[in-house]
């Protein structure tokens, strides 16, 4: 037949524990419909070039994971190498450890919070692209400017607070277009390791900033500007290799695995700008409906897993609020069990302690010099990517069971770095970086594969709005306890994290299958 594209048909192997949530418009047949095994390509030639089609599209997905590795890895020398100092840097400015907390917390907030608004935006838009690109210019712009706070005097406080809260916006802008066109990717070389690969190159650059920002300390007599204006070198690095990406990240059908007869394919990787309609290929949702993948391929003789029926939640009622909102971030296209581990990973979220207060208290009570902070925080994001790793191979072999360590781990982090001396604290540290490793990685390999492909970045945007809520009513909580007392914030970190491993015990052990709307 021809006259339009013919979609080569691959099975994968969905995580144990899983259920794959997919609707029915991605499949083409009805959301009750029990998926059978594909049909074999018939003739030596097709089965030829199926086969060199699936690993040209291998090779492309592995290109785009490992480029935007590469620019985070770069992005992060900058935003996490400031960030390594702000708590000192807002001390020295005039700031309280309530301060400290508060702006730390909210800059975290608005990270998280305001992707419920960019999330949905880049579905409804499809300019995945023009978003990541913003969003990463407004980090690239914002904390080489921190620079010039030291000299503001009384207003440098002010400034700086605004420009971390800035530098937090293009993180909220950025994401949930980059983790959708991140995922789908991943999802053709294995959630879970796809991510992690990720996450890893991502920690280098976490790893790489911290430590220059320590050396111009060190070299400045303690001065904290010099090393954040030079945090615009790889500020332009990071923005000359995203458009070289973005540039080079359209795959060609072929690349992408999709066999053609005479018409342009869909392809893998969202194209910039580009809104579909009727007459135009979904090469710009972050998921071809036409090739639903999962994590990672089957082995020969597997079978293809059933998907889960869809059944349809109570609508709410027309032109009240709750369906003007359920409308508007998508949440009506969402499982139930989507919604609860949003709810559990938020309960982390609030008992993670900003690494803002971390660095006030380290200098504070003396632990460690000024110059010497950013090295701890380079440790932590060695930890990261190490966990990051870890996670995300167990999570495509074991499952996400995986995830059941990250309670325990942030309820470690307090009890560690605020009640004894160095070597407690550098422990509590690692602890710290490896959860955010985790909850950077592997926790959004769960997210991915919980929801329909092509409302990812509403998922995420989502996702991020319930953790950004966790985090700014963590990071007031934890600072307003820190300054009373030590130990009502590890007891309360403690409890809160017994709640979160409760509810995540109750994702990831439910039996019944998730709800979606076809």
């Amino acid at each position: 037949m021809t006259g339009g594209p013919e979609p080569a048909t691959i099975i994968f192997r969905m995580p144990a524990g899983v259920e794959r949530v997919d609707d029915a418009a991605e499949t083409g047949r009805p959301a009750d419909a029990p998926a059978g095994p594909p049909s074999p390509p018939t003739g030596s030639a097709t089965a030829t070039a199926s086969t060199v089609s699936a690993a040209g599209g291998s090779r492309q997905a592995w290109r785009v994971v490992v480029g935007f590795g590469v620019v985070s890895l770069a992005a992060d020398m900058v935003y996490e190498g400031a960030r390594s100092v702000y708590g000192p840097l807002l001390a020295s400015l005039g700031a309280s450890a309530v301060v400290v907390g508060l702006i730390t917390g909210a800059g975290e907030a608005a990270a998280l919070l305001l992707r419920l608004v960019s999330g949905p935006l880049a579905d409804r838009t499809r300019r995945y692209w023009t978003l990541t690109i913003v969003g990463y210019g407004l980090t690239a712009v914002c904390v080489p400017l921190l620079a010039v706070t030291p000299a503001l005097g009384g207003a440098g406080l002010a400034v700086a607070a605004a420009l971390i809260l800035l530098e937090r916006l293009g993180k909220a802008v950025r994401s949930p277009a980059k983790s959708a066109l991140l995922a789908d990717a991943a999802s053709r070389v294995g959630m879970g390791r796809g991510l992690g690969v990720h996450k890893a190159l991502d920690q280098i650059g976490a790893f790489a900033g911290p430590l220059i920002v320590a050396a111009i300390i060190a070299t400045a007599a303690g001065l904290l500007w010099p090393a954040l204006a030079a945090l615009a070198v790889p500020a332009a690095v990071a923005m000359l290799l995203l458009f070289t990406l973005r540039n080079r990240a359209q795959p060609s059908p072929t690349a992408a695995g999709i066999r053609t007869t005479g018409s342009p394919a869909a392809t893998s990787i969202p194209a910039a700008n580009t809104p579909t309609t009727a007459s135009t290929p979904a090469a710009s949702i972050p998921a071809a409906a036409s090739a639903p993948a999962t994590s990672t391929p089957a082995a020969a003789g597997t079978p293809s897993v059933p998907r889960t029926p869809s059944v349809p939640r109570t609508p709410a009622v027309p032109g009240t609020l709750a369906a003007r909102v359920t409308s508007a971030t998508g949440l009506k296209s969402l499982p139930a069990r989507f919604h609860w581990f949003a709810a559990a990973m938020a309960l982390c979220t609030a008992g993670l302690v900003t690494f803002g207060l971390i660095g006030f208290h380290l200098v504070r009570a003396g632990v460690v010099a000024t110059a010497a902070v950013p090295l701890t925080y380079a440790a932590a994001m060695a930890a990261g990517a190490l966990a990051a790793l870890v996670t995300g191979l167990s999570y495509d072999r074991a499952g996400p069971w995986v995830l059941i360590v990250l309670p325990a781990m942030i309820a470690a982090v307090p009890a560690l770095v605020f009640t004894g001396g160095l070597p407690a604290a550098v422990a509590g540290i690692l602890v710290w970086g490896a959860a955010v490793g985790v909850q950077d990685s592997t926790v959004k390999a769960l997210v991915a594969d919980l929801v329909p492909r092509n409302s990812r970045a509403t998922a995420y945007g989502i996702f991020a709005a319930v953790q950004g809520i966790g985090a700014i009513a963590g990071g007031a909580a934890a600072g307003l306890l820190y300054e009373r007392s030590v130990t009502s914030l590890v007891v309360a970190v403690a409890l809160v994290q017994a709640v979160a491993l409760v509810t995540l015990i109750r994702v990831l052990a439910g039996n019944r299958p998730s709800k979606a709307v076809p």
